[in-house]
């Protein structure tokens, strides 16, 4: 008696253990669950892709800059060059020019030449 309740026991175990590992594998297969896997995968892969094409720019970087510098120490060009000073151009007046007889270097308004900037004058 105490055989056939053991091994009945274990049947319905067993029963319930893979029902449950069915239920569980057909849930995780359900289209939305296979598409939310498939979307984590993808950032996990992007996030892994950027951080490798971000360490290997650093590297770029760091490698042409110290090749920078040896091929300045090389050519003996590392010294910073001294700039030249800043030109400053003298201004030049034309002394022909009507407006500048008396010497003013600004026009005068005469004559009604002024022309004002308010624009509710014309209406």
């Amino acid at each position: 008696m105490f055989r056939r309740t053991f091994w009945f026991s274990t049947g319905v175990a067993a029963g319930v253990w893979a029902t449950t590992k069915v239920n569980r594998k057909l849930k995780q297969l359900t289209p939305e669950n296979l598409a939310v896997g498939a979307a984590n995968k993808a950032l996990e892969a992007g996030h892994r892709i950027k951080d490798r094409a971000v360490g290997f720019a650093l590297d770029v970087r760091d490698n042409m800059a110290r090749r920078e510098e040896e091929l300045g120490e090389a050519l003996g060009i590392n010294a910073a060059p001294e700039l030249p000073a800043p030109r400053r151009y003298a201004a030049i007046e034309n002394r022909n020019n009507p407006k500048y007889v008396d010497g003013s270097t600004y026009q005068t308004y005469s004559n009604n030449s002024y022309n004002s900037y308010n624009r509710n004058e014309d209406h």
